[in-house]
C-alpha cells in the first residue's frame, strides 16, 4: 500500500489516503495522483509512506528514484515532502533520515 498524510504548516495531519494498492513486487504510483490529493487539501506538506511485503525495509533504486521525483515535484508546487518511509517487518526506513531528501 502505498499512503500519502497531508499536512497543515503546523505539521497536523488534515487528510490521510490510500494512493494505490501493489502487487506482490510493485506498485505503480505517480506524482498527480499524489499531489492531486494534497492540492485538494491545501496541504502545506505531506510524508509519504508504503510497505515492502518481503518485509525488509531497505529502499529500491525505484524507491529513491520516486522520492526524488516527488521531492521535485513537490518544490515546483510548493508543496514540502517531508519524508518516505518504508515499513517492513518491525522495522522502517526513514529516506529523510538517511539523507535522500
Amino acid at each position: 500500500m502505498f499512503i500519502l498524510l497531508c499536512l497543515d504548516t503546523k505539521n497536523q495531519v488534515i487528510r490521510q489516503e490510500t494512493i494505490s494498492i501493489g502487487s506482490l513486487n510493485s506498485n505503480v504510483v505517480h506524482p498527480r495522483e499524489v499531489f492531486k490529493t494534497a492540492v485538494l487539501n491545501s496541504a502545506a506538506h505531506v510524508i509519504i509512506s508504503h510497505n515492502h511485503p518481503s518485509g525488509d525495509p531497505i529502499p529500491s533504486r525505484e524507491d529513491i528514484d520516486l522520492t526524488k521525483k516527488l521531492v521535485e515535484s513537490g518544490n515546483i508546487m510548493g508543496i514540502t515532502l517531508l519524508d518516505h518511509v518504508i515499513i517492513g517487518d518491525f522495522r522502517h526506513f526513514s529516506l529523510k533520515e538517511a539523507g535522500n531528501i
